[in-house]
């Protein structure tokens, strides 16, 4: 099963049989002939559409009996919108999903285990890529994600409710909030050590990306979280409602929940071999209006190194078996529902070694 990424611009795609038709036009400006691409819909899993795309009302109905998610970028890359087939028929899941998310201890419980597993990978990358650089630095920062590491897991609930819009100081949801906080600052205070000379990374910023290393981060997440997502309605509970994460209009809370632990070791790995090897260059981004962004040939580049990141092999943590990445975001959600319906004791965070 594969993602297909449908980035060239005034492309048409309809339905064909068994098939997606993609017609792509001809591109004076790049010197692209008019061509068309036939896609089995048998291959698919996910398909993201970025900027001006159509897709015919065949296609998407084909697509949505099929089970397969629609992601809608923009076209610098952000996100618009999301369209999944119909949850699953557990209905009870999602009723548990709602019950824990009503109770206070329990959000608490998995925000902690979600933060857990975003922190236990940050310190992974950092040893791996330090290994040829022997940065003391970087070698520093993480023993020090591992010693907030060891305080999360120390987080209880002390009987005041998350979700204040400006936790106390003291409380447990505010030391929670803390503790993500200072990790993270941690490990983005010295990510830009492990960038080969040409790059410089100062510090994390979103809204908008202000320099190369920061678009490939947020486009990245982006990516993944849509993936994640999808994930999500397949196994039947609802994107939408959230413990880390404030459950609110139009925001995929749970998603961005459980992506947490996967960003370090897929999205930022993805963007420390494109850059360290060259693989990118400054030609490859734009500048407008103090934002960067993809060129077209550098955003194929991407999505090229991406998926073969998430094809990528592992010894599962918890099941001990070997998995995809890909395979490896819904087997997390699938523990994460087993946790919600008392089938498990516990969510178990992904931890990669």
């Amino acid at each position: 099963m594969t993602t297909l990424y449908l980035t060239e611009q005034r492309s048409l795609v309809r339905k064909d049989g068994d098939c997606l038709v993609v017609n792509i036009p001809a591109d004076k400006d790049r010197g692209t002939q008019k061509r068309t691409v036939r896609v089995p819909l048998i291959k698919l899993d996910q398909v993201v559409v970025q900027g001006n795309v159509t897709l015919t009302a065949p296609a998407i109905a084909a697509l949505m009996e099929q089970r397969v998610a629609i992601c809608f970028l923009s076209y610098y890359g952000r996100f618009q919108g999301h369209l999944s087939p119909v949850f699953g028929k557990n209905a009870r899941l999602r009723v548990e999903q709602h019950r824990a998310h009503n109770d206070p201890e329990r959000v608490l419980n998995l925000a902690r285990q979600f933060v857990c597993g975003k922190l236990s990978n940050m310190p992974t990358l950092l040893l791996r890529s330090n290994r040829k650089l022997e940065d003391p630095a970087v070698a520093s920062a993480a023993p020090s994600l591992k010693r907030i590491i060891a305080q999360v897991e120390e987080v209880r609930y002390d009987g005041i409710p998350p979700r204040a819009e400006d936790p106390q100081a003291g409380t447990a949801w505010g030391s929670l909030l803390g503790l993500e906080g200072a990790g993270t600052a941690a490990y983005f205070g010295v990510f830009g050590r492990l960038l080969r000379k040409g790059w410089t990374f100062e510090r994390r910023v979103r809204r908008p990306p202000t320099d190369p290393v920061n678009a490939l981060l947020s486009y990245g997440y982006t990516l993944l979280t849509a993936k994640m997502e999808s994930a999500i309605s397949l196994v039947g509970l609802d994107p939408y409602v959230g413990y880390l994460h404030s459950s609110q209009y139009g925001k995929p809370a749970l998603a961005l929940d459980v992506v947490e632990e996967f960003r370090p070791i897929i999205v930022d790995s993805v963007v420390l071999t494109l850059l360290n090897n060259g693989m990118l260059k400054p030609t490859d981004f734009e500048e407008v209006l103090g934002a960067y962004r993809l060129k077209d040939g550098g955003r194929r580049t991407f999505l090229r190194t991406f998926e073969e990141r998430l094809s990528t092999e592992i010894r599962h943590p918890t099941f001990g078996y070997r998995a995809a990445y890909r395979r490896c975001l819904e087997l997390q959600v699938r523990l994460l529902a087993k946790a919600l319906m008392g089938e498990i004791p516990t969510y178990p965070y992904f931890r990669v070694r």
